[in-house]
């Protein structure tokens, strides 16, 4: 997830997904879903960070989950303003993490190969 070679950026997006994690968990937006804040990437210089996320459901609930995280960006940059001891409270940018889809994806895969392999 997390590209940072510098360990302080490691630590940073560390410390961001665990305040946002922490706070998703209190909104009271009822189009959040199961949610689960995979990672945090964030640009060097503090400005800008993608938020990593899955959501278990239809796609439905990923695209109500997706709304309803826009929604409350403003509320966890202010957050992360308060906790964080960084120069820059980040603008958040929510992305569904592809390494769930690409990991259910192999799965399947596994699976189809595994049954293939009894019929013969």
């Amino acid at each position: 997830m997390s590209r940072a070679a510098n360990p302080r950026m490691r630590k940073v997006n560390e410390l961001l997904r665990e305040i946002i994690a922490e706070e998703a968990v209190e909104l009271k937006d009822p189009g959040i879903g199961f949610l689960t804040i995979t990672g945090v990437e964030t640009a060097p210089d503090l400005r800008q960070a993608i938020v990593y996320y899955s959501v278990l459901g239809t796609p439905e609930n990923e695209q109500a989950t997706a709304d309803a995280l826009r929604r409350a960006a403003c509320r966890l940059q202010a957050v992360i303003g308060v906790q964080a001891r960084i120069k820059y409270t980040p603008v958040l940018e929510f992305r569904v993490d592809p390494a769930i889809e690409q990991g259910l994806r192999i799965d399947r895969i596994l699976h189809d190969l595994e049954t293939e392999g009894e019929e013969e």
